[in-house]
Formats: C-alpha cells, sequence, structure tokens
C-alpha cells in the first residue's frame, strides 16, 4: 500500500513523527545493480582486505579463509533478505520502522545506539582515509613535511588539511540526497576492483605464478582450524551486524524484493568471496615475494616504484573508503536524528549534524585509545544484535509482515504503537537482560572463548524471549481499540 502524505501529516500535526523524509517512499528507482552496487562499495576497501588478511595471519591457510568468508557470507545473505524485505515492503526507514517493534517514542532508542555508533565510526573512516591522503601528498611533495610536526588538538596541520577534505567531499554526497548516494555508489563500488586485480597481477607475477592456497604462517590442528573458520564467519557477520538494522534506510526505495534479492546474491556470497579470494591471493603473494604477510594493502601499493601508479592507486583507495563510510556510517544518522525531531531535522540536516559531530569526537583521538573503541563502541555494537532479533521476530513471527504504516505515524494513545506511552515495554524487558548478556559476552576476558559468537546469541536470544512473550501477551493492541478493530485496519502488506 501506499500513504498519502497528507492523511498521514493529518496523524501527526504536531509534527512529532512525520516529515517527508521519514514518510514512506514515494519514489521505487533502485534495481539488482544499486543494491549490487552498495554492497561493492560496503566490501571493497582496506579493512575488508585486512580482515581477510588478518584470518590467514591468525593461522588459517587460504582455503580455511575462503571457507570462512563462504559461511559468514552465506548468514548476511539471509539476515539481509529479511532486513530488506521489511524495508521494501513497508517503504519506510529504520528509526520508523524500530517504531513497530519498540513503540513511536521507545524506537529512538535502537536509532540513537544506531547513530551514535555510526557517527564513531564515521569519523575514524574519514580520518583514516586521510592519512592515506597525507601519505600521498607526502611522496609527491616531500616538502609538506614540515606541516606535520606543527599540530592542533592532536592532529597536524597536514592532518587537519586532509581530514576536512574528505569530510566536506562526503558531506556533499550525502546532502544532495539519496539519489545521490545511489548515483555514487554505481561507479565508486566497482572503481577499487581495478586496483586490487592489477595489485594482484602484480604479486602473482612477483611469486612466479604460483600461489600456494595451502601455506600457513602458524599451522593450526583440525580442531583449532575448524574453530578458527567459524569464529572468522561469526565475525564477519558481526561487522556488518549495523547494516542489518538500516538496510531498509535502502530497501525502501527497492523496484521489488526481487532486486533485492538477486542485489544482495551478486553483493554479498558472490561478490565477497571473490575479493576474498583476491585478498587471499594477494596476502599470500606478499609472504613468498616480501618473506611476511602485509594486512595493509597500502603499504602494498607503498612498495610500488611508479609513482604515477601509487597515485593513482591510493586514489581509488581514497574512493573506495568514501563509498563505505556513506553506506555503512552516514546514511543511518542521517535518518536516526531526523527521527528525533522530525519537524526541525530533515535527512539533509541530519547528515550535516552528523558529519559535525564526527568532527567534534575528534576521532584521532578515539582510534588512538583502545578503550573507547574495544569498550565502548565495541560494547554499544553488542546491543545490535538483540535489536535486531526484536524486530525481525516482531515483524516476521508475531506479525507474519502485516503492518499498518499509517499507524506508524498516529502521535496519540489510539494508535496501534503507542503501547504504553509511545513505548512497548515488552520489547525493552527482552532488551535490556539481552543486551547485557552479549555485551558481557563480547568485552569480559573470561568470555573470550564464546566473545565471536556474542552477536548470534544476542540475535537467537532475543528473539526467541520475544517471540515467547508476544505469545502469551497482546502486542500491538492499543487503548481504545478492539483486537477486532485492530485487524481491520489497512495493512500495508497483504
Amino acid at each position: 500500500m501506499r500513504c498519502d502524505s497528507s492523511s498521514l501529516r493529518e496523524l501527526d500535526p504536531s509534527g512529532r513523527l512525520y516529515n517527508e523524509d521519514l514518510a514512506p517512499a514515494a519514489e521505487r528507482k533502485w534495481k539488482t545493480y544499486n543494491f549490487f552496487a552498495v554492497w561493492m562499495s560496503s566490501v571493497h576497501n582496506i579493512g575488508t582486505y585486512t580482515f581477510v588478511a588478518g584470518m590467514f595471519t591468525l593461522g588459517l591457510n587460504g582455503w580455511e579463509v575462503l571457507a570462512s568468508i563462504l559461511i559468514g557470507t552465506g548468514i548476511l545473505f539471509v539476515g539481509m533478505n529479511w532486513a530488506g524485505k521489511m524495508g521494501q515492503e513497508t517503504g519506510v526507514p529504520f528509526p520508523v520502522m524500530a517504531r513497530i517493534s519498540f513503540g513511536i517514542w521507545g524506537a529512538n532508542l535502537p536509532a540513537l545506539v544506531r547513530a551514535v555508533i555510526a557517527i564513531c565510526w564515521y569519523g575514524i573512516q574519514t580520518y583514516l582515509a586521510s592519512m592515506a591522503v597525507v601519505v600521498l601528498l607526502l611522496r609527491i611533495a616531500p616538502d609538506l613535511e614540515r606541516f606535520q610536526h606543527q599540530s592542533f588538538l592532536g592532529l597536524s596541520y597536514l592532518g587537519w588539511a586532509c581530514f576536512l577534505l574528505l569530510w566536506a567531499l562526503q558531506l556533499i554526497v550525502i546532502t544532495r540526497g539519496m539519489e545521490a548516494v545511489r548515483r555514487f555508489q554505481d561507479w565508486a563500488g566497482p572503481i577499487i576492483w581495478v586496483v586490487m586485480l592489477v595489485m594482484a597481477v602484480w604479486l602473482f607475477a612477483a611469486a612466479g605464478w604460483h600461489i600456494p592456497m595451502d601455506l600457513s604462517v602458524h599451522p593450526l590442528d583440525g580442531g583449532e582450524a575448524l574453530r578458527g573458520v567459524f569464529t572468522g564467519a561469526f565475525l564477519l557477520v558481526a561487522t556488518y551486524a549495523t547494516m542489518l538494522l538500516n538496510y531498509c534506510d535502502f530497501t525502501r526505495f527497492a523496484r521489488s524484493g526481487r532486486d533485492v534479492v538477486r542485489g544482495n546474491f551478486w553483493g554479498i556470497p558472490v561478490n565477497f568471496a571473490a575479493f576474498a579470494a583476491v585478498s587471499i591471493t594477494m596476502t599470500i603473494s606478499t609472504v613468498v615475494v616480501f618473506g611476511d604477510a602485509i594486512t595493509d594493502p597500502a603499504l602494498i601499493i607503498a612498495k610500488v616504484p611508479h609513482t604515477a601508479v601509487l597515485v593513482v592507486g591510493a586514489l581509488m583507495f581514497i574512493v573506495a573508503t568514501i563509498g563505505v563510510n556513506v553506506v555503512l556510517n552516514f546514511v543511518s544518522p542521517a535518518f536516526d536524528l531526523a527521527n528525533v525531531w522530525p519537524k526541525r531535522i530533515t535527512f539533509k540536516r541530519g547528515g550535516v549534524i552528523s558529519a559535525v559531530l564526527a568532527l567534534l569526537v575528534m576521532p584521532w583521538n578515539l582510534y588512538s585509545n583502545p578503550v573507547v573503541v574495544n569498550y565502548f563502541l565495541g560494547g554499544l555494537g553488542a546491543f545490535l544484535g538483540p535489536l535486531f532479533g526484536i524486530m525481525a521476530a516482531d515483524y516476521f513471527l508475531v506479525r507474519k509482515g502485516v503492518v499498518n504504516v499509517r499507524e506508524l505515524y498516529r502521535a496519540n494513545e489510539f494508535g496501534e504503537f503507542y503501547y504504553r506511552r509511545g513505548v512497548n515495554p515488552r520489547a525493552l524487558a527482552v532488551f535490556i537482560p539481552t543486551a547485557a548478556v552479549s555485551a558481557i559476552l563480547a568485552l569480559v576476558p573470561a568470555f573470550a572463548a564464546v566473545a565471536p559468537f556474542s552477536w548470534p546469541i544476542g540475535v537467537v536470544a532475543s528473539a526467541v524471549a520475544y517471540y515467547f512473550i508476544a505469545r502469551n501477551t497482546a502486542v500491538g493492541v492499543p487503548s481504545g481499540m478492539s483486537e477486532r478493530e485492530e485487524l481491520a485496519g489497512e495493512p500495508s502488506v497483504d
């Protein structure tokens, strides 16, 4: 069903729940390739290469790393199809989707958790990309070195210039709206393949055209290797868990559910496995050629003797970093902050606020502080599993995919998602203990052996608990409305 904007505005005359950006998508232009490009932008980056190379340096051989990637992407593919289906069917962004299970005001909890994580990582990713620009500029113009020895608030003058440059470029993309994001991803996603394939061929040739895929720097026995494979698989899923929550921010613009599934298929298991295979090949080649596994592709580029090739390669990696930052860390907080005050904050204004906050947190200091990265951001990240478990269980198991979209914008006690003063106490009763367990498993050293599995444990525990509570209590029936009247409402999904 498509909801008329004027009718939705009438449900929320105060402007506390509705603006044009939070309304169900009016135009749905995204096709299979657009979702494929989103995943290329998400996968084709320095972080993914480092993740794959890191599994190799931990003792897995090339075949075992590839098996781990295939298992992880298979799980991720199924999860993203679920998350994508919710957005494609309802047409609403993540913070509005969260109103279904958490209530019209309670939805701000998952939205703000997601926003804080995204804003911090947005700043960190921008800082890391700016360091690549610094290296590039010093290679081209060594005289700039003098600006590296003068600093302000913990960052050199040259670092500030490069950071603000990338910060501004990303802001230009996001403030032009979701259509600009789509067009940027369409060409930014594939561009890194050029660099990766050229580097892979160069290293392959230097290695004598032979790559021993069974090579391992620290051979593991059968049991340790098997555990390493599954640990890597679930760490991969946890890395992209943020997208599971807000993938509906993108799929709400899909022409059909088939476009989402096809884009996910080519973008996640197929493309990710191909990128991982190239990354594995390059990592093993560095062992053969240089005698040590190089886990940072920027360091590989730095070994290229030709400055022109170095410049092109570095620029493409910078574009790739911008791409992953826009997809994973910028779109979501723009919608999440708009949800807090729709009357005053639009998607574009939310994006500007997110960018300013990402600057104010001084991400270079965050990144250099392991306590902040591991405990603050890691602890918040552990909350994502329970949040997704509750939302998925409510949508698919409790409601069977039938949602009255109009009620998501009704700002009074007669609304279906008003629950108790705008908050669903059942969702909070499940979220608090399951999030605590997930955080303990992820952060307490005594549980290090199961830490990589904290995300799936949080998802399953919260989903089962929420479904059990919902089956035994009335869910979604507002005060003053009978269950028959609720079921007679106009659903968005038939």
